[in-house]
């Protein structure tokens, strides 16, 4: 065997070692980026996720509840007019009445004409005596006529109104059914992610024992209404003991004080006084998110609110996130 072929032999190890540690360190590179991109979120890119989508998902809640209180406006306006038309309804119907009798009475009679009155009067004065009954026999007619053409004109427009409710009503029927189809499909996927990050869906509600402090007047009843609602489930449109949402939690605190504030954050920003923080007292609302989230001020610095789905009505920091208004109901 020649020197040459002794040297070939350890080159050949050589490279098949070479090609081997090549294909090696190819597929560390090709499996390693997998195996991150495959990797589990972590319990805080979870809660991370879970935050931006309660914060979309507050925007569509808050539209949502204030479309519903514009309907509700709506529905009362249709039931007083309704009100309102009855009365109307009968006059007209009266006026109808009187109208066909006349017609009858002319049509049985004949037509009443001065050249008949002529004719039939004996005597001048009978004639004169004759010409006043044509006069008020006209008068009455146009009278009933008139009142007729009045009550049918303005139950054409009070009608013409109420079909316009009530098509607007049917509208915002339809936009609350597609909102409502798309909160119940957020909010699942919101769930979810909670129970990734937590292993639950919501939040155990639980009955709090925190006592409100002392607050007088109707401020303090709001406080009060407010420490009572710690542990409620939030629930999206939510303003009863079953569950709140935060403009539903501030509006019912407010109503127990005798205070009527509408279902919709903003809409409350526009129905309270503008305040500073210096001038923060119990019983103040304070508004984030660019008016998409509100919460109820009690004093120290604190704020009781209903913050997202999965969660209960809490007490925290009143700078949990950035006050971004304060007003007084």
């Amino acid at each position: 065997m020649s020197l040459s072929r002794k040297k070939g032999l350890p080159l050949r190890t050589a490279r098949t070692m070479l090609r081997a540690l090549f294909i090696g360190v190819a597929a560390v590179a090709i499996v390693a980026p997998a195996s991150v991109a495959n990797a589990e979120p972590t319990a805080a890119q979870i809660q991370q996720q879970i935050d931006q989508d309660s914060t979309n998902l507050e925007k569509i809640i808050e539209q949502y509840d204030k479309v519903t209180g514009q309907l509700t406006a709506s529905q009362a306006a249709e039931n007083k007019l309704q009100q309102q038309m009855k009365p109307l309804q009968t006059s007209l119907d009266a006026a109808s009445d009187k109208i066909d009798k006349l017609a009858v009475a002319a049509y049985i009679g004949g037509p009443a004409t001065t050249a008949d009155a002529l004719l039939q009067a004996g005597s001048p004065q009978g004639l004169i005596d004759q010409l006043n009954t044509l006069n008020q026999i006209s008068r009455r007619q146009q009278a009933e006529v008139s009142q007729y053409q009045a009550a049918k004109a303005k139950f054409d427009g009070q009608k013409k109104l109420l079909d316009a409710n009530l098509a607007s009503q049917r509208t915002q029927q339809a936009a609350l059914s597609a909102q409502r189809t798309k909160i119940n499909g957020d909010l699942k996927t919101l769930y979810a992610e909670r129970t990734k990050a937590y292993g639950t869906a919501t939040e155990k509600a639980s009955k709090s024992t925190a006592k409100a402090p002392p607050v007088a007047g109707a401020a303090g009843a709001a406080v009060k209404f407010a420490y009572a609602a710690l542990g409620t489930p939030y629930v999206w449109a939510g303003a009863s003991s079953s569950g709140y949402d935060c403009s539903g939690l501030t509006m019912k605190a407010w109503a127990a004080a005798g205070v009527s504030l509408p279902h919709n954050a903003a809409e409350q920003y526009s129905a309270v006084s503008h305040i500073s923080r210096s001038q923060l007292e119990p019983g103040d609302l304070v508004f984030y998110e660019s008016l998409g989230h509100v919460a109820i001020y009690v004093g120290n610095n604190q704020v009781i609110h209903a913050p997202q789905p999965g969660e209960v009505v809490k007490l925290a920091s009143v700078d949990m996130m950035t006050p971004y208004a304060y007003g007084r109901p």
